[in-house]
């Protein structure tokens, strides 16, 4: 079974067919929040440093650092904040960015086995991060679409991945360091959105060997209650073969319904977590004197 390690300069995480599921929490992104891009771009990284405290509680097992704002200097605010949230965690970090730049610059300081999110199948995009992410020694998220974009057919997206992961291999990188993101798409816009990606989760494991992982949350666009949505996609995914997600932690419903499918897959040994998490706490005083009292005073009834 393959393993991808994941490292920070004190932890491994590893992803893996028989482990427990891998949350990469998604929070420390600015795309979408205009509050967040405004401070970091001007330097402030107060939001981000909550966001690290909160994620970690909240369960994140690794968490996804993309500086991504439009205008600003991206390689040199990804590699201040990569150096900041390793300061704060020793969880591993993905390190995301379509910039090539950015990636080296966060890779640069990194302490450890990063994840590089991301490289397609486009020839220049593979000629570009694969030495990259060889050069540092990291593991890369491999997205399954090309130059001709992302294809509903998943027999297509499953032969992308295979370039992905044979392309991967001439540059000395093995295929436990190719994590695949099948490509999720919002269900209520491609109906068959969710089977696509559990297809191509069960072929990725059983025919090339290799981690999955994806932005989860993409299914539920534009959707009422996504939350919902997102954690019956993560059970039925995880199910299928999906060994990791990039997700927002904070959700409850999202986490429980990943820590169940992980009893459920047999990942979760004698469900000690499950049960650490939700084992309801025995009321104040409920250590048994009330049931002692309770039997003492029926026998004293009995006996007057």
């Amino acid at each position: 079974m393959t393993d991808t390690v994941i490292s920070s300069h004190k932890k491994e995480v590893v992803i893996g067919f028989e482990r427990p599921f891998v949350v990469i929490g998604e929070r420390i992104n600015p795309t979408g929040r205009k509050l967040l891009a405004a401070e970091m771009a001007a330097g402030d990284f107060s939001r981000v440093i909550s966001d690290v405290h909160a994620q970690l509680e909240a369960g994140a097992h690794m968490l996804d650092v993309n500086a991504g704002i439009p205008l600003a200097d991206e390689p040199a605010i990804l590699a201040e904040t990569v150096k900041l949230v390793q300061s704060l965690t020793d969880v591993p970090l993905s390190i995301d960015s379509s910039i090539v730049a950015a990636l080296e610059a966060g890779l640069a300081v990194y302490q450890g086995k990063a994840l590089v999110n991301s490289v397609t199948g486009e020839e220049d995009r593979l000629e570009t991060v694969l030495p990259l992410v060889k050069k540092y020694g990291a593991a890369v998220v491999a997205i399954s679409n090309d130059e001709t974009g992302i294809s509903q057919d998943p027999e297509v997206r499953f032969q992308i991945a295979r370039k992905i992961v044979n392309r991967a291999a001439d540059h000395g990188i093995p295929a436990c360091d190719v994590v695949v993101d099948p490509l999720v798409m919002p269900i209520g816009a491609v109906a068959t959105a969710g089977r696509q990606v559990f297809e191509l989760c069960h072929r990725l494991q059983k025919e090339l060997k290799v981690n999955t992982t994806c932005g989860a949350s993409n299914v539920s666009f534009g959707l009422p209650n996504r939350n919902g949505i997102n954690a019956a996609f993560m059970s039925m995914a995880i199910a299928s073969g999906m060994t990791s997600a990039i997700t927002n932690p904070l959700h409850a419903e999202i986490m429980s319904a990943i820590m169940g499918a992980d009893v459920l897959m047999g990942h979760d040994q004698d469900c000690m977590r499950w049960i650490r998490k939700f084992r309801e706490v025995p009321p104040a005083g409920a250590d048994g004197a009330e049931a002692r009292g309770r039997r003492e005073t029926r026998r004293r009834r009995a006996t007057a």
